[in-house]
């Protein structure tokens, strides 16, 4: 079995931010986010990491990453999410800029990433324990007569803020596996409850409610159906929404689930959920962050 891998999405300009918020610090130590998911990947046992980040963004990501991955004893990648890497017979509708979407960045991996990996965003804060169980899922991942996949649940309370809105898969789950999956991208919070909106109408979700934060585990197959899936999500995207029509992995994952190609088991997570979706996040994640160098949960400086 080949060690597993990591893949950290990273190709996002922070548009709601208003900046480069993958490479904004959050501490006292001058770390940022992805430091923090790092250490915690290497802890549970991952030695090689994939960047996938834009091209144009390549000088000022390594200028800041390059010197904070020194001496980690890990093997670095990168990969390049472009939106002229579309299949023949396509192509970017004028006037687009926007990234095609996550499984697209995920297709982007493909002859790069030829193990069982995690994929994470680089702008969220997971907790230690998420990377425990991936890793530990990983390492024994092999596809039988179903690909297998898993996902990092969490607790849709832990993953909010009060800034604005995010996006979330709503997950369902039985058995401890994932039975389907939802892409909601307005979930908010408004008089203490959880709410989100489509088509202009609100629906309250539980507290509780098991969401993905984009967190997964997969074998190199999902690559393949990434790469596979692309062109029919292309055909029905550019009629229907040509500027900003997204290719999500959670969508692939739900098609994959209703045809029966696949099982994702969920791993819990109750930790909570960080990280700086709007610029008024950053206050309270560095709050968060110098407690967590008070209270020994990692070292200070690290």
């Amino acid at each position: 079995m080949k060690n597993p891998e990591l893949v950290i999405l990273a190709a996002g300009m922070g548009s709601r931010y208003g900046g480069l918020k993958q490479i904004d610090t959050v501490d006292d130590y001058g770390h940022i986010i992805i430091d923090y998911s790092i250490y915690d990947a290497i802890q549970a046992g991952f030695r090689d990491i994939t960047f996938i980040i834009k091209r144009e963004i390549e000088e000022d990501f390594r200028a800041v990453m390059d010197p904070h991955l020194e001496g980690k004893g890990i093997n670095v990648k990168y990969v390049f999410q472009e939106i002229d890497v579309i299949p023949e017979g396509f192509s970017v509708p004028e006037g687009r800029t926007k990234p095609w979407g996550t499984a697209h960045a995920i297709l982007c991996t493909l002859g790069t990433v030829e193990a069982p990996f995690a994929v994470i965003n680089a702008d969220d804060y997971y907790g230690k324990d998420a990377f425990v169980k991936i890793y530990d899922f990983l390492k024994n991942a092999e596809d039988g007569e179903k690909y297998s996949y898993a996902m990092v649940g969490y607790r849709i309370k832990n993953t909010v803020t009060e800034k604005g809105t995010v996006s979330r898969g709503v997950c369902t789950a039985e058995g401890g596996y994932l039975t389907d999956i939802v892409e909601r991208t307005k979930i908010g919070v408004r008089d203490g409850e959880i709410y989100f909106t489509e088509d202009g109408t609100d629906t309250v979700l539980e507290p509780d409610t098991l969401v993905s934060m984009n967190f997964w585990g997969f074998t190199p197959s999902f690559i393949r159906e990434c790469t596979d899936r692309f062109p029919d999500f292309l055909r029905e995207g550019l009629k229907t929404n040509p500027a900003k029509c997204e290719f999500y992995i959670p969508g692939t994952v739900g098609e994959l689930l209703a045809e029966g190609k696949a099982e994702v088991k969920v791993l819990e997570s109750v930790d909570k959920w960080y990280g700086v979706t709007y610029k008024e996040d950053k206050e309270s994640v560095s709050t968060a962050f110098r407690d967590f160098a008070e209270r020994g949960v990692y070292p200070k400086g690290f």
